[in-house]
């Protein structure tokens, strides 16, 4: 048995990669969480809202390399960041009051802004592809690794060896230090406080002198924030590619739902169910095992449950099997 090396193995391939992609999607499904609890509908465009605002993050990076405007050993994508994250602002705000703003003056039912907000996904999803092109973008500069497989492996001795790139690591930074400015916003500031109330009662909201307005704007404005914070995240740590994050949008609802919607908690620790769900099945444990049974029960087959082809349908199958048994999620969702 050689359990140092199985663990190194473990989190090299399952622990490190299920935070970074937990992380990623904790941030998705918070801005559907969001939109969900004050505005009130599912908004079915968030995965390509994400792509939009990653587009702009890349295009405002490439011209940012063209003038020379690096990071250091960061991606200059960090410093491109802020200008997708208004790109991408001026957009929700511009299809809020082209199509939803129509909607929400007549009260129409949430199945109509569901179905509304689709439309929006195909348009978004359109002007992506048509923009950047629907092949893979890769778009992450600055030193590559952290901690190099390698380097582990002389300076342990064990024969297998930890890699820490360094977008993993801006993930998870990132990722805590947005989710606690988002918690010290709704708790602390006028606007937050605002925001819960009008999630809450929109009626006793509007009586107390809310602006509804005001308060659908920053929503969108901080629902386009996150939507494409965890966008650019995931292409750093991965790649862009469009349609990928069209794909994204079930297992960022599957968190969103496991964790129960309309709960910012529950989004984050749905995001993390999930990541780890679709990195543990799909993992393959052949090389895990063979550090930790006898050689002579050493399995030949690669012992995957799923291929990686099929790890979306691992959020499908939660989110079914969680629909029948507690649709309301693990944290019972409820407005924020």
């Amino acid at each position: 048995m050689d359990i140092l090396n199985a663990l190194v193995l473990f989190s090299n391939f399952v622990l490190i990669p299920g935070l970074a992609y937990g992380a990623q999607l904790a941030l998705g499904a918070l801005g559907v969480t969001l939109i969900y609890a004050v505005l009130r509908f599912s908004n079915f465009a968030h995965g390509d809202l994400m792509a939009f605002g990653t587009m702009a993050t890349i295009l405002v990076t490439w011209w940012f390399q063209s003038m020379g405007i690096s990071f250091g050993v960061l991606p200059t994508a960090l410093l491109a960041l802020p200008f997708g994250i208004a790109i991408a602002a001026v957009m929700s705000l511009f299809m809020d009051r082209a199509v939803y703003s129509f909607y929400r003056k007549k009260r129409a039912a949430p199945v109509t802004f569901v179905i509304a907000s689709v439309g929006v996904m195909f348009i978004l999803n359109g002007v992506v592809r048509l923009i950047i092109g629907p092949d893979d973008q890769r778009f992450a500069d600055g030193e590559r690794f952290i901690v190099r497989a390698r380097d582990f492996e002389a300076w342990s001795g064990l024969s297998e060896g930890l890699a820490l790139r360094s977008t993993q690591a801006i993930t998870l930074v990132v990722a805590i230090l947005i989710v606690i400015a988002l918690f010290w916003f709704l708790n602390r500031t006028r606007m937050g406080k605002a925001m819960r109330a009008y999630s809450d009662n929109e009626d006793l909201a509007l009586l107390s002198g809310i602006d509804p307005a005001r308060v659908v704007m920053v929503t969108w404005i901080i629902a386009a924030a996150l939507a494409t914070i965890a966008g650019v995240l995931y292409g750093l740590d991965k790649s862009f590619k469009p349609f990928t994050y069209f794909q994204l949008l079930l297992p960022i609802f599957a968190a969103a739902i496991v964790g129960g919607i309309g709960n910012p908690v529950g989004a984050i620790a749905g995001g993390f169910v999930i990541a780890f769900s679709e990195v543990t099945v799909t993992y393959a444990y052949k090389r895990f095992l063979g550090h930790l049974l006898p050689e002579n029960l050493a399995p030949d087959g690669l012992v995957q449950l799923l291929s990686t082809d099929y790890k979306f349908a691992v959020s499908f199958v939660i989110l079914v099997v969680v629909l029948l048994f507690r649709p309301t999620g693990l944290f019972r969702g409820k407005v924020i």
